[in-house]
């Protein structure tokens, strides 16, 4: 008897330990006019989210002083490692920071992955990928080069494709390259590794008639991106954030048509669902990525703001 008690305490402390030890889901956030700095939300279980109150880094870097799309990626270290647009226009770069709390930033500057191409229109929505398979981290955006693809339907300074710069310690990078050219003028895309040699690219289709989400795959999280699907989002959708919880993928993103923030679910990124009514996002957030922090990251900026 005393043996099974014994046992059973341990199991006891044992799952109380892991469950302290659990990581939150976290949503790095902004508002419009994308001038005031980067925000949160925070969810146990990646469907209801709670916004945090309150501005834990300002846009400081570049001449227009904006923050927009923040991408968040934590490494091996427990650090926090952020890239995100710096302006509408132009080709400074992209911001980076990097923090070990999610309150004090240092590290930060302009990567000015684009300098080499004087014509560049814009750098817009970095997205930050850990490439666990060569230890090194991917970012990925968009920006558009008047004159360097067809343009179809779109107007030359809006004709964008992504490209790419890799790191393993955010102070070399290598030489940019292009990430994706599917025909088409592509934003907001996001790397998603299914398996290992299983890669799904969650996009936007920017093009006029279009803009909304799509999928493509690749063996390799550096593409080729191949199979382009049909979209699986409405008219006037952006700004995808992909988590998966239990055996799914979700895809948030921001249906600024509707004025709405919505998701799908998936399993195989073939078939879709609609989950507005299982989820619940704070009003005023406009899209960043979904990441995992600690839980006594999340305790210090609840705090913070007390």
């Amino acid at each position: 008897m005393r043996t099974k008690l014994n046992l059973l305490v341990v199991v006891l402390a044992a799952s109380l330990l892991a469950s302290c030890q659990r990581d939150v889901y976290m949503f790095t956030s902004f508002h419009e006019p994308a001038d005031e700095g980067l925000r949160y939300l925070y969810s146990e279980d990646g469907y209801s989210w709670t916004a945090i109150d309150g501005v834990f880094l300002k846009p400081e870097l570049g001449e227009q002083k904006i923050m927009r799309d923040p991408s968040m990626v934590r490494d091996k270290k427990g650090v926090y490692h952020l890239v995100w647009t710096i302006g509408w226009q132009g080709n400074e770069g992209i911001g980076y920071a990097s923090s070990k709390d999610l309150i004090h930033w240092e590290n930060k500057k302009i990567v000015p992955v684009m300098e080499h191409e004087a014509t560049t229109v814009n750098i817009w929505a970095p997205e930050l990928f850990y490439d666990d398979e060569e230890d090194r981290f991917i970012i990925i955006w968009a920006s558009t080069i008047p004159e360097r693809f067809p343009k179809g339907e779109e107007e030359e300074r809006n004709n964008h494709r992504m490209y790419y710069t890799t790191t393993q310690d955010f102070e070399t990078f290598t030489e940019t390259k292009l990430f994706a050219d599917p025909g088409f003028s592509i934003i907001d895309a996001v790397i998603v590794k299914k398996d290992k040699d299983d890669y799904v690219l969650v996009l936007k289709d920017n093009t006029r008639p279009n803009r909304n989400l799509k999928v493509a795959f690749a063996d390799n999280p550096l593409g080729p991106y191949e199979n382009v699907s049909e979209p699986y989002s409405d008219f006037k959708t952006e700004g995808p954030s992909v988590v998966k919880v239990d055996d799914e993928w979700l895809i948030y993103f921001d249906s600024y048509g509707s004025k709405s923030y919505e998701a799908v679910s998936t399993e195989d990124f073939k078939t879709f669902k609609k989950i507005n009514d299982k989820i619940r996002v704070p009003e005023g957030h406009k899209h960043g990525t979904i990441f995992k922090a600690s839980k006594k990251d999340l305790k210090g900026l609840l705090k913070e703001k007390k």
